[in-house]
């Protein structure tokens, strides 16, 4: 299972693509959080449960329980639908955000589809969402860079013996190994709290995350680890290999790599060059 942020009108939505099912799983508090703006959606869902179960015929599943991040980026357990379920709850709920809610599901459902028979599909997408935000291209084609090779990298992680909920644990040791501060105290530096590291990072920062995650990736395929301590000893390794790369740049450039720029300085950076560029 792939966790996901969706966004509905700048909301967020979690979600789990099951790769079996073939199908979407939404947080059901954060689609009620949306849906009645209630201040308290946890409440509102454990009434609205308990009067849908007694609606529904015996046997049919209003929703199941599945973990999703939670805002102190630990996995909490939450209840979740499927598109199918969903359109059932929304049923349920008086809410003017119903009817663009639906057609949004739909057309969240649909675009999955779509990216499974076409993965190309999915970069072309997120390269117009970065586009639509302001970022340079340069910075865009680094970023998508980072994608596919994370994405290799989880792939033969999921093949040599690491679950899913290790794959934190392994990539702090890779980014301590670079940066020399883990992952949390490099969103600290760059203010962040809930947001994307990697959207955040500067074109060197990304670079060399994408150099350390490649590394692992390729000692991860010529070493063949069989247990979570093996694949630890890879990540120490492949963060040592980008982490001289940085001190040899900071040596060169006489400043730090780890950058308090975040995605709001390098898209006004991107927007005064383009500024510039026409004046």
């Amino acid at each position: 299972m792939g966790d996901k942020l969706k966004l509905f009108e700048n909301r967020k939505i979690r979600a789990i693509w099951d790769e079996k099912k073939e199908e979407w799983y939404f947080s059901v508090i954060d689609v009620i959080a949306i849906l009645t703006d209630s201040p308290d959606p946890k409440r509102y869902w454990s009434v609205l449960k308990a009067r849908i179960k007694k609606e529904i015929t015996e046997g049919t599943t209003i929703c199941s329980t599945l973990k999703f991040k939670a805002a102190d980026g630990k996995m909490r357990t939450s209840d979740a639908a499927t598109t199918e379920q969903i359109f059932r709850i929304i049923q349920s709920v008086p809410s003017p955000n119903a009817e663009p809610f639906k057609q949004w599901l739909a057309k969240v459902a649909n675009e999955r589809v779509e990216e499974e028979i076409d993965p190309q599909k999915a970069i072309d997408r997120a390269r117009e969402t970065y586009r639509r935000k302001g970022y340079s291209e340069e910075w865009i084609n680094a970023r998508m860079k980072g994608i596919e090779t994370r994405n290799a990298l989880t792939s033969e992680w999921k093949e040599h013996g690491v679950r899913d909920q290790q794959y934190g644990m392994l990539t702090d040791i890779i980014h301590r190994g670079t940066f020399e501060v883990s992952v949390k105290q490099h969103k600290t530096i760059k203010g962040l709290t809930k947001e994307n590291l990697r959207d955040n990072m500067t074109l060197v920062e990304s670079a060399l995350t994408t150099l350390a995650e490649a590394t692992a990736t390729e000692i991860t395929r010529s070493q063949h680890p069989v247990d979570i301590e093996e694949n630890k000893e890879i990540a120490k390794t492949s963060g040592k290999i980008a982490g001289d790369a940085r001190r040899k740049i900071e040596l060169r450039t006489g400043k730090k790599v780890v950058s308090e720029k975040n995605a709001k300085h390098l898209i006004e950076e991107e927007r005064q060059r383009r500024l510039g560029s026409n004046s």
